[in-house]
This record gives structure tokens, sequence and C-alpha cells, in this order.
């Protein structure tokens, strides 16, 4: 998923994807422990997603935090 797309999802929508990213991780770990990954290259653009999603959390808790301090100097 692009970063563009995740940055219009609301952030409930956001925590929703990387719960959902972080269980298929999990499965797609499992399946490589035990030999049955067909595809290992889902697991680095699943990271990637991931990433992606902890990137555009981060990016509105540091626009809610300058919004904040801005508020508090006025």
């Amino acid at each position: 998923m692009a970063a563009g797309t995740l940055r219009e999802l609301a952030d409930d929508q956001l925590l929703d994807q990387l719960d959902e990213a972080k269980q298929e991780m999990f499965n797609l770990r499992f399946q490589f422990a035990t030999g049955q990954l067909e595809s290992s290259a889902r697991i680095t653009t699943l990271k990637r997603n991931i990433a992606r999603i902890h990137t555009v959390l981060r990016e509105r808790e540091l626009a809610a935090a300058d919004a904040l301090a801005s508020a508090e100097e006025n």
C-alpha cells in the first residue's frame, strides 16, 4: 500500500491495518519456519508496509505535538 493512500486513512483505520499486517507477518514467519512458505518476497513487502504505517502514525504524532506546542505559546 502506498504512503499516499495510508495518509488518507483515519488513525483507527491505520491501527487496524497495522494489526492485520502484524498478524499476517506472524503467519508468514510461521510458514517460513515450517517450510511451507511459497513466496518469501511477501515478507519483505509486508515489512515495508508495516514501516510505512508506523511512519504515517509518527508523522501525525509529531504534527499533533507541534500544534499543541504552538497553541501553548499563544
